[in-house]
């Protein structure tokens, strides 16, 4: 696996003593190491509307809300004829996450979900697998009789984006297509909030046994929450699953409001570790902030100047590497936070998928300590039952950096990956 950052080889393969690296050959062809998500299949289709365009179709600017397929269709025409569509794009907040995960791993991750069953050149479902990573394994995909969803992005004259979804097959999946096998040797689970929408859904019965098989398999599940008004309509269905299933939870400002009520996205990301182990908060333009456990005894205390503002010295212990909290005799909560690099790039060409970006960063990390605990055994670093490969703060360097990738593009999903030369990158992550 392809480690995130610029790393320091002595650090992690040490030649000089012995035992440490695995003498089997073939340990590392016996474990998949892939990240493994479920979403509803989508392409994004980005169309620029004038500010009254949303009120005469019945749309809440900023949110993202189901539009029937009939009428995205007409929609959709209509803005073509003009030409306001802007560009078509894979998309599906999981799907973005996935395909960056492998690009910037090398790794490979598989996509569990539904797609139209015939697909003809040029089509919505062949612009999705065109615009996915071949690092994506679409193997295990479920076959349907529909055509694929769309995710239309109207973009108002002051950058504002507001989502209009078309479903077609997007909830079709049905859990006879969930690879058990599969999810219990993944480094990780990912879904999205979207997925749990409706009960009545294939996909959400789907979504709740894949999450049966990885907290069964100890395999971390970790999800993304979307939009804020889905989380407030249920807001007390995605506590209690959270705390019932989740490691991790990505979310941005206004989902944190919604999931806890709390506007400081410190103070949310407090009362969001009650529910989960390691939360990812993006704040815009004030970049974002990270929120886990550490176990005391394995607690390091940070080099950088303590930090006060709604929480005293938050960032203490952000030298530390996250853990679950059940692996905690006396657990301590960890913060880190981190502006947007460079103050964020001079020309932000999408604001579109840069939470994924950041939380694509994370994962990578995750698989990082699964890959590393097989490939080194013997390391020190897997004395301690971590979660992640890396500290709080390297993370988020690292997640930041990404983020700033995208935004810089005309695309969630990212080209290539990073710079290998990356002044941001030049420290080893074992340091800090």
């Amino acid at each position: 696996m392809k480690f995130p950052g610029k790393r320091k080889n002595r650090h992690y393969f040490p030649v000089a003593e012995k035992g440490r690296e695995s003498a089997d050959p073939h340990s590392l062809r016996t474990e998949p190491f892939c990240l493994v998500g479920i979403d509803q299949l989508l392409v994004d289709i980005e169309c620029g509307v004038e500010q009254d365009f949303l009120p005469r179709h019945g749309l809440k600017k900023g949110e993202s809300q189901l539009l029937d397929d009939r009428a995205a269709e007409e929609i959709y025409r209509g803005l073509k004829a003009k030409g306001k569509v802007l560009g078509e794009y894979a998309g599906g907040s999981v799907g973005n996450t996935l395909h960056n995960y492998s690009i910037l791993s090398e790794e490979r991750s598989v996509a569990l979900g539904a797609i139209a069953k015939n697909i003809t050149l040029g089509d919505y479902a062949f612009k999705y697998v065109r615009n996915t990573s071949s690092k994506v394994d679409l193997s295990y995909l479920q076959p349907s009789e529909n055509p694929l969803g769309r995710a239309m992005c109207f973009v108002t004259p002051d950058g504002e984006r507001t989502f209009g979804i078309s479903k077609g097959c997007m909830n079709d999946l049905s859990p006879e297509f969930i690879p058990g096998e599969v999810i219990e040797k993944a480094s990780a689970l990912l879904i999205s909030a979207y997925l749990l929408r409706g009960e009545k859904d294939p996909i959400f019965g789907s979504t709740v046994k894949a999450c049966e098989i990885a907290l069964a398999a100890g395999v971390p599940v970790v999800i993304t929450l979307g939009t804020s008004s889905l989380i407030g309509s249920k807001k007390d269905f995605f506590r209690d699953f959270i705390k019932k299933y989740v490691a991790c939870v990505a979310m941005n400002g206004r989902e944190a409001l919604a999931l806890t009520g709390l506007g400081d996205p410190l103070l949310a990301a407090e009362n969001a570790l009650e529910l989960a182990d390691l939360v990812l908060l993006t704040v815009g333009a004030h970049g974002l902030y990270l929120g886990g456990y550490v176990d005391e005894r394995y607690a390091r205390r940070t080099t950088h100047k303590l930090h006060t503002k709604s929480l005293v010295d938050y960032n203490m212990y952000e030298f530390s590497r996250p853990m679950r909290k059940s692996d905690c005799a006396r657990p301590l909560k960890i913060y880190t936070h981190i502006s947007p690099f460079l103050g964020g790039p001079m020309v932000i060409k999408n604001t579109n998928g840069a939470g994924d970006g950041a939380l694509a960063a994370l994962l990578h990390d995750l698989g990082a300590r699964k890959y590393h605990q097989a490939k080194v055994p013997n390391s020190p670093k897997n004395l301690v039952n971590s979660l992640s490969y890396s500290s709080l703060s390297q993370i988020s360097k690292y997640a930041n950096r990404v983020s700033f990738e995208v935004l810089a593009q005309n695309s969630p999903r990212l080209a290539r990956a990073l710079p290998e030369k990356e002044d941001s990158l030049q420290e080893a992550y074992w340091d800090a």
